[in-house]
């Protein structure tokens, strides 16, 4: 059973985990931050410096790390067990599959049959539609939509309002940019923006 969470970090990212968190019933929170103040606290729950060396039993922790890798690497790390939070006013289809340490966000939806990896963040609004598969340590941003039978890999960040359509595979370490549309596959890490979503070209001299 669970019994609380220390949400690792104390920026805009962990006060929405805490949001969740709350409204899914959890009720002990301490937030970890190593630049916490003297008696700091956020909803009348603690912010302290440094997480124990050993939790208590039913205790979690969650990495409140919006990138990716900064996220992989403290929960590398750590080698804590790891909470899973779902929003209440998110949707999960029937047989859709939740990685250890997902975050899905208020209003949200994830579709029948979706595999979502561990430590994905799948933020408020977006959309995974039926059968997609998303990879470990990805993010599906705010009011993004991958669309039915899509393949995310890992380490994929997918911009605020973009757009994956149907069938499509993005290949690891790719950055798609708010508001892009992705119509191809794409199959080379790097970012890629506009519509059509084409790579972005380096413009340093």
């Amino acid at each position: 059973m669970l019994e609380g969470i220390y949400v690792l970090g104390f920026g805009g990212h962990a006060r929405s985990v805490a949001d969740i968190a709350l409204s899914g019933g959890v009720k002990n929170l301490i937030f970890v931050d190593a630049n916490a103040q003297p008696n700091e606290a956020f909803a009348g729950f603690r912010v302290v410096t440094v997480l124990p060396a050993k939790l208590a039993p039913g205790w979690r922790i969650f990495p409140a790390i919006g990138d990716n890798l900064g996220r992989r690497a403290v929960w590398e790390e750590r080698r804590l067990p790891v909470a899973t939070l779902i929003s209440p006013t998110a949707t999960i289809g029937a047989l859709a599959e939740m990685g250890e340490g997902t975050l899905v966000c208020h209003h949200a939806h994830v579709g029948p049959g979706a595999l979502v990896g561990r430590g994905v963040i799948i933020n408020t609004g977006a959309i995974v539609e039926h059968e997609c598969k998303v990879g470990d340590f990805s993010h599906v941003s705010v009011n993004a939509t991958i669309a039915g039978r899509g393949r995310i890999g890992s380490n994929v960040f997918v911009g605020a309002g973009a757009t994956v359509i149907d069938k499509l595979s993005i290949c690891d370490d790719v950055i798609i940019g708010a508001g892009a549309t992705v119509v191809d596959h794409i199959t080379s890490p790097g970012t890629y923006v506009g519509t059509p979503a084409r790579p972005m070209k380096n413009r340093c001299s």
